[in-house]
């Protein structure tokens, strides 16, 4: 036996598609037994399983655990909850030495996916396309392996609350209706404080907004709960609750970066001189703020897989990307969880004794794009990055190359880079005002002027 997965769905990351025509059963099934066969090649162990909550899921898990067993592994399901609490049932459970989520994150309703761990380590790029060749060559062990339930939930979040230091604050979360909803509930009633929950039903349909707390459209009824109870702050989690999003008591948004400048301060008062992470996409002020407070900051390529890697070798006790994956290594396992986030996020705000509202006006003002995303030929997306980066050097400019071009100037700094997961290209740009960032607005354009694209309309995640 052998299978061909749909070229599309291996992605960099995770493996994901549209349900019933780049994604199914078959291939949930031929993943089980490529994974499988790499669990037992590699040392063995059992692989914990978790689902989110899409229509599509429980069938998904069914063949999954079909293929994994059908390779001689034993499974431990772990049920219905967040991708963190697969990692944490990875982590912690005994013998187990690999995990799989089926979740589509923050995708509308008719995506699913998978994400993977093994051996506590990201599963990522390579090791993906691995499993596809593996499929296809029917390159698979035979075996007879056992299935057992274990619901880690309530374990789970006890273990986001171990070493908890906050103190009472009134705060609104905001699940979406997605996979978080559950830990949220239970999460909240062990807090102290006052605690205003919104959508945290597991409804695959998305009915209120769509589960995605990077675009602050999805956050407007979470700033309507903060403003009409005069709440200290918000939370709001994406799809799989590997990725938050918050608003401060005026209702403002705090960033991915900022999130991490503020967290960022107690981890360097209990390990000063460390490494912390952010990706390309980041504000310069993010990168100041860790020096000033004796950290050393680090810029990496975007991507959850790639941030895991790097901060396994600086030894980094925190990092974080403009898209919300936040990774504690301090007190944590180093993978990305938002409702330990959340839960950092409280005591961060105690132990520097002010309010979120005045942590977020203290910030340096700097104005800044949104994500810029635009469609580019698959073929042309990385090629573009590369003539842009040979104009500048020739030019002269000041360009960090860690993931695409980022180039500082005296308004402030750009950065093209293309995704690693679509056929689109990526770009952003921040100043002090606003004549600022319309100079490096124009600079982008004229990059890719010369390349023969024009910055067209914005392309969807």
């Amino acid at each position: 036996m052998s299978h061909s997965f749909h070229p599309s769905s291996l992605r960099e990351y995770d493996i994901r598609g549209i349900v019933g025509k780049t994604l199914s059963e078959d291939d949930a099934y031929a993943l089980g037994r490529s994974f499988g066969t790499l669990v037992r090649r590699g040392g063995g162990g059992k692989v914990a399983v978790g689902r989110d909550g899409r229509e599509s899921s429980p069938a998904f898990e069914t063949a999954l655990v079909r293929g994994l067993t059908g390779s001689g592994v034993d499974v431990v399901r772990v049920g219905v909850g967040p991708t963190p609490m697969l990692y944490y049932a990875e982590a912690e459970l005994v013998g187990v030495g690999g995990g799989i989520q089926i979740t589509g994150s923050h995708n509308p309703p008719e995506y699913n996916g998978f994400k993977m761990v093994l051996g506590h380590s990201a599963f990522f790029g390579e090791e993906i396309q691995k499993v596809g060749r593996m499929a296809a060559a029917g390159d698979w062990e035979e075996g007879n392996g056992s299935v057992e339930d274990d619901e880690v939930l309530d374990r789970y979040v006890d273990r986001l609350l171990q070493d908890f230091d906050g103190g009472p604050f009134r705060i609104g979360w905001d699940a979406g209706n997605g996979a978080a909803g559950p830990a949220v509930e239970k999460l909240t009633a062990k807090l102290p404080g006052e605690h205003h929950l919104l959508y945290t039903d597991i409804d695959a349909r998305f009915p209120n907004h769509h589960p995605d707390p990077t675009d602050e459209r999805n956050l407007e009824d979470l700033k309507a709960l903060v403003r009409e109870k005069r709440l200290d702050f918000g939370v709001a989690f994406d799809g799989d609750g590997d990725r938050i999003g918050a608003v401060d008591g005026e209702g403002r948004v705090i960033w991915g970066d900022q999130l991490l400048a503020i967290l960022a301060e107690p981890v360097l008062q209990a390990e000063p001189g460390s490494t912390i992470i952010a990706d390309v996409k980041a504000s310069q002020a993010l990168f100041d703020r860790i020096a000033e407070l004796g950290g050393k900051p680090c810029m990496w390529k975007t991507g959850h897989s790639l941030i895991k890697s790097k901060m396994k070798e600086t030894g980094a006790p925190l990092a974080g990307e403009m898209s919300g994956h936040i990774f504690f290594a301090h007190q944590f396992y180093g993978f990305d969880d938002a409702l330990y986030a959340a839960v950092r996020l409280i005591r961060a705000v105690t132990g520097l004794g002010e309010s979120l509202t005045a942590l977020k006006s203290a910030m340096p003002k700097v104005i800044n794009t949104p994500e810029m995303r635009f469609q580019v030929d698959e073929s042309r997306k990385f090629a573009v990055v590369d003539e842009v980066l040979d104009r500048l050097s020739a030019d002269g400019a000041d360009v960090n190359r860690t993931d695409g071009a980022r180039v500082t100037t005296p308004d402030g700094w750009w950065l093209l880079r293309a995704s690693n997961t679509q056929d689109v290209l990526v770009a952003r740009a921040e100043a002090k005002d606003e004549a600022g960032l319309e100079r490096l607005v124009a600079q982008i354009d004229a990059q890719l002027g010369l390349s023969g694209i024009e910055r067209g309309p914005q392309a969807g995640h």
